[in-house]
This record gives C-alpha cells, sequence and structure tokens, in this order.
C-alpha cells in the first residue's frame, strides 16, 4: 500500500512534527481505524494495543522501547509513509523518576579514535563547520562479509536534522583497518554527493565530506544514503569487529551484518563500550539467523562505541 501524501498539513507534520500531531494525521488521511491497523500490524508480526495506539496520537504516551521503534516501521508501511518518516519525529525519552538526565557533553571528533593525531591532520583539511549543526536521528549500517571472511561493503542509510539554519553537509570518517594502509571508496547513493575527501598515505583513514542537495533550515530533515567499498587484498580474518562512533547520542540504530553462506562465523557478540567508561565494555550474545546474518539495535547510544564481534568464520584459500 502507497498513500499518496497530498495534504499539505500532513506534509508539514511529518517534516516539523510534532510527533502526535503528525501521526494522527497520517491516520486520518489512511481512513483506518485503530482496529484495522492494529489487524495490519498483528499481521505483519508487529503485536501493540489499540489503547497504546490511542495514547500515540494524543500525546499521552511516546514509543520509547527497541520494540515500540519496531512496531512504528511496521506502522509507517501500513499508513503508507516512507521510512523512518514517524521514527524521526519522536522525542527523546521523557524524565523518570524524581531526577532528569544530565546533559551529555559532546567530545571532539577525534576522541573517539586510537589514531587521534592522524584524525585530526585530515580534519584540518575538510570542513566540519555543519556537524555541529546536524543530529542524528536514526541510522542503519550494512555490513557484507565476503566468502573470505574479508569485510566487503558497507551501506549506510540515515536521517538527519538540521538544528540551526545552514547545514549543508556531513562528514564521514571511515577507518578500512587494512595492513597496508589501502583505501576504501566513498559512494555517494542517495541525496548526497561528494565533497573533499582527505586519506592518510600510510593508515587509509579517511575524513570526507557528503553534501546535501541543498542546504539545511532548522528543523529540516534529509534521508541520505552512501555505500564505503573496502580495499581489495584485505587478508581474511577469524575475528572481527564493526563499531560505530558516536559523539552524541543517537536516537534509533541499527547495525546489521550479512555474511557469505559459506563464511558463516561460530560467535557474534553485540559490544557496547562508553565513552565515559572505556573499560566498561559490555558484551551481549547475538544469534546469527538462519539466513547468514545477525543485527543489534541501540537507542540513544553515546557518546562511545556500539557494534557487533564475530569469531570462527572458516577460511577458504
Amino acid at each position: 500500500m502507497t498513500l499518496a501524501i497530498s495534504s499539505p498539513d500532513l506534509t508539514t507534520l511529518l517534516r516539523t512534527g510534532p510527533f502526535p500531531a503528525a501521526l494522527r494525521a497520517a491516520i486520518q488521511a489512511s481512513g483506518l481505524s485503530l482496529d484495522r491497523i492494529q489487524h495490519r500490524l498483528r499481521a505483519r508480526g508487529a503485536t501493540v494495543s489499540v489503547a497504546t495506539l490511542s495514547n500515540w496520537q494524543s500525546g499521552r504516551r511516546q514509543p520509547e522501547r527497541d520494540d515500540s521503534f519496531v512496531v512504528l516501521g511496521h506502522l509507517e508501511a501500513v499508513l503508507g509513509l516512507p521510512e523512518a518518516a514517524l521514527r524521526m519525529l519522536v522525542g527523546p525519552p521523557r524524565p523518570r523518576g524524581r531526577h532528569a538526565m544530565a546533559p551529555v557533553a559532546t567530545p571532539a571528533v577525534e576522541q573517539l579514535w586510537s589514531r587521534r593525531d592522524r584524525l585530526a591532520e585530515l580534519l584540518s583539511t575538510v570542513d566540519t563547520s555543519s556537524d555541529e549543526l546536524l543530529t542524528r536521528l536514526s541510522q542503519h549500517d550494512l555490513v557484507e562479509v565476503g566468502r573470505d571472511g574479508r569485510q566487503q561493503s558497507l551501506r549506510v542509510k540515515q536521517v538527519l536534522r538540521a538544528d540551526a539554519d545552514g547545514a549543508d553537509r556531513w562528514l564521514v570518517v571511515y577507518d578500512p583497518r587494512h595492513p597496508r594502509g589501502a583505501a576504501a571508496d566513498l559512494v555517494p547513493l542517495r541525496h548526497c554527493r561528494l565533497g573533499n575527501l582527505a586519506i592518510h598515505p600510510d593508515t587509509g583513514l579517511m575524513a570526507a565530506e557528503l553534501l546535501f542537495d541543498e542546504p539545511l533550515s532548522r528543523g529540516e530533515t534529509v534521508m541520505m544514503e552512501f555505500e564505503v567499498i573496502s580495499p581489495a587484498g584485505a587478508p581474511p580474518r577469524q575475528g572481527d569487529l564493526f563499531c560505530r562512533k558516536f559523539r552524541r547520542p543517537v536516537r534509533d540504530y541499527l547495525a546489521e551484518i550479512r555474511f557469505h553462506p559459506e563464511a558463516l562465523p561460530q560467535r557474534a557478540y553485540q559490544v557496547t563500550s562508553p565513552l565515559a567508561s572505556p573499560t566498561g565494555t559490555r558484551r551481549r550474545a547475538l544469534t546469527v539467523s538462519s539466513s547468514g546474518s545477525v543485527h543489534a539495535i541501540a537507542q540513544d547510544v553515546g557518546p562511545g562505541t556500539f557494534g557487533i564481534r564475530w569469531d570462527g568464520i572458516p577460511l577458504h584459500p
């Protein structure tokens, strides 16, 4: 089902929010009752009560748990909305108890990386001004692992919101972890194009600008996609790791690893390392599906790193 979004009010609400008003308008435009919506969600394997849907659209409650955001993704499909149209409007978790959480300080970009001096050198050659003007609302990372156990590519889909006028680019930092320092290829796919690119000759460490189609005004959002293709010739490894580094909390993050059928790992783990507690890395066992993929979901993760580690991949010559 695809809903033609023609109502000016709905179009505006999907861009600016708030979440309850946008959801209410989308439900009205669909012509579906809450009972019918619940039935269609159940058919997709997503369980939610009519009372919860009513609370969401009235603003009495909002989605905050992982399973609620999964339901919200299915709800977007049922209502014929673009992907992440509702999820990117949900506000931060509401304070609970007697005290609200203290604000989290935003670290410098290079503070999250082990090769800080080299990265700082690269950052001096690219424009990082928009980085402070953008909030990353949601992100989906998909890593492809080949038959030889090597990470072949990373496809990124993310939704960003401008917190001030003029944001026109996104900063990408990528470390190929290649023993000979070969650089990866950065390929813009949707709603972005390549700007300045800086690569360290000895390590392949990359800092790059991805320019938006046009500068954003405050409150505007952009959904962008790009791909990072790993350099050829990297030797296979039995143990490996993919992690994402976050300067500021990200509301909705999904990391997914897709393995070649002949390179399925024996074990996989979710790993979380808060920047404020570098020795407090947490690990949780994950299940590799029968189709050869594993994923981990996080909400409001950061500052720090979050990712997936795996090992026990059979080596192929």
